[in-house]
């Protein structure tokens, strides 16, 4: 049987569920595609390190050349993150001729035109189903089963870390700081969480995933992005008397004037599919004229999760080798508008604390109807107190409208404070 060599960048998390993976399956993945993976050489920083996986001591090493210059290496898998050195160790395979497969949102959102422009110009393929929603299949769907769909809308849940944290402030009625160093103490948060609660993490995903489902290029740099620290208790009691939940949702859908693709924290009717989406779970919503709608839903990261995507780009890449194909789904990205965050549109939320004394609603009123923003509910909470909260629930606005509105209300001497303006998604249950 033949023997596919393997050359692995990164042992870390992801890069250890590889290898145990191919440890623990691999005859049943040999008969499957008629050959052998062999992982032929590992880089790490140290190889003294303890990782909980057994390979030969000849394996590790400290020196990329011995697998980017290494003739029997078919295919490299980058699982290291970040930009550099990932980009140049790619960059390189695939110009050596080798397929590459990686789990890496970062390096792909910020340079994937360079990497895909490499790939096609060498005659060889980058597999990146691990990059978004762990062991969730949702790039092959994309790349292949949606294609005679015209898709509108993709939208999810794609960061497990912000989802464990708003469910723990749901369930718990717990402020942020709070949830956030539990999730730190359970290892589900970073020291430094700033990636995935700043919403950072999923704009990465949301530009892949958009950019596969409106055969588009998406900027990073034009993904709108707002992260969850400004979310309350209060927030999320408003959202419960309301009949949503709140979720940080990625959102890209495609328009006749252009493509919207924003990060934010959004209420959720309690009955759509993804308000049911608890803990450290990811889940995609995607709608085509054709098929419908559709939600990919699992674990959204995790050594074995994401290790389980990472193995199954090598066994296509396999296949694809085995059949001496190459470049069988392209990337073919078009230059699209995407629509400025302050020309989409929302229904929103918005709460403030203001002075109990009569007039002050009909001043807020005045202003959100000098900008043509209507409003369809608001409840006062609190009476004879200083100050009491107003919630406002607005119809569908223009974000700029919403913005020069909001700018005028903060201005009135009777409000203290706007504490937070968060977006609507969809309709509760009357």
């Amino acid at each position: 049987m033949k023997r596919i060599s393997i050359g692995l960048l990164g042992l870390g998390t992801v890069g250890s569920g590889v290898v145990k993976i191919i440890q623990r399956n691999g005859q049943q993945i040999a008969r499957r595609v008629g050959a052998e993976l062999h992982v032929k050489r590992v880089l790490v920083r140290d190889p003294g390190k303890e990782r909980g996986v057994e390979l030969p001591a000849d394996t590790l090493t400290t020196d990329p050349s011995l697998i980017l210059q290494d003739p029997e290496i078919d295919i490299v898998v980058e699982v290291m993150g970040g930009v550099e050195p990932a980009r140049d160790y790619i960059l390189q395979a695939l110009s050596a001729g080798k397929h590459v497969v990686t789990a890496n949102k970062e390096v792909l959102a910020k340079v994937g035109d360079e990497i895909f422009a490499t790939a096609a110009a060498n005659k060889t393929d980058v597999y990146f189903e691990g990059s978004v929603g762990g062991g969730i299949p949702l790039i092959m769907p994309l790349k292949e089963g949606l294609t005679a769909n015209r898709l509108h809308t993709v939208m999810g849940i794609i960061n497990g870390t912000t989802n464990y944290v708003l469910t723990k402030m749901t369930d718990e009625r717990a402020p942020f700081d709070e949830v956030l160093e539990q999730a730190q103490n359970l290892g589900y948060a970073e020291a430094d969480p700033s990636s995935d609660v700043d919403g950072l993490d999923a704009a990465y995903k949301l530009s892949i995933l958009a950019s596969l489902a409106f055969d588009a290029r998406i900027p990073l740099e034009q993904v709108y992005v707002e992260g969850i620290r400004a979310i309350t208790p209060a927030d999320i009691e408003s959202a419960r008397e309301l009949g949503y939940v709140v979720k940080l949702l990625a959102i890209g859908k495609e328009r006749p004037d252009g493509i919207e693709v924003r990060v934010h924290p959004t209420f959720v009717p309690t009955h759509h599919p993804l308000a049911a989406v608890q803990g450290v779970f990811n889940a995609v919503f995607v709608q085509g004229d054709a098929v419908g709608d559709l939600m990919f839903y699992g674990r959204g990261a995790g050594e074995m999760p994401t290790g389980s995507a990472v193995v199954g780009d090598i066994i296509d890449a396999v296949r694809n080798l085995q059949s001496k194909v190459n470049g069988r789904v392209k990337m073919m990205r078009q230059d699209k508008p995407i629509i400025p965050i302050g020309q989409t549109t929302s229904r929103y939320y918005v709460r403030m604390l203001v002075v109990d004394r009569p007039g002050v609603l009909a001043g807020i009123a005045s202003c959100f109807g000098q900008n043509d923003v209507s409003i369809e509910s608001v409840i006062q909470k609190g009476k004879g107190e200083d100050p009491v909260s107003l919630v406002f629930v607005t119809h569908e606005v223009k974000h700029a409208n919403m913005a020069r509105a909001l700018d005028q209300i903060a201005r009135l001497a009777v409000v203290r404070e706007i504490t937070n303006t968060i977006r609507v998604e969809g309709e509760p249950r009357r």
